[in-house]
This record gives C-alpha cells, structure tokens and sequence, in this order.
C-alpha cells in the first residue's frame, strides 16, 4: 500500500456518530478505514459519471 497521509476535516457530531457503529460493530476496524472507503466509493461513482457524460450521444441524433 502506497504511503498514507494525514489531512484533517471537520464533519458533524452525527457522522462521526454513524462511522463509531460501524467500527463498534466490527463493519471496519477504524474511522480511517470507513473515510478511505466512503471517498474511494464517492470518487467511482463520479469519476463514472463524468466518463458517460464525456460518451454521451451527441446533440444531433435524435433519441
């Protein structure tokens, strides 16, 4: 695994909260992991997103 690197956030009482019972329920075994997870799963979805855009049907085909 490549080098991790620490960068600080802010997030409400309630996420931290959500991500506490994740941990306590064994989901994941720490905050880090359930973040790195979250961002990696954003990060697919709108890196995904983007592709189909840029692939999209051009304006002169009618649909």
């Amino acid at each position: 695994m490549s080098r991790m690197r620490i960068i600080s956030v802010q997030l409400p009482q309630g996420l931290i909260n959500a991500m506490d019972q994740l941990v306590k329920k064994g989901v994941y075994p720490n905050r880090s992991e359930v973040i790195r997870e979250a961002i990696r799963e954003l990060l697919k979805k709108e890196l995904y997103r983007l592709e189909t855009e840029e692939r999209s049907t051009p304006e002169y085909i009618i649909k």
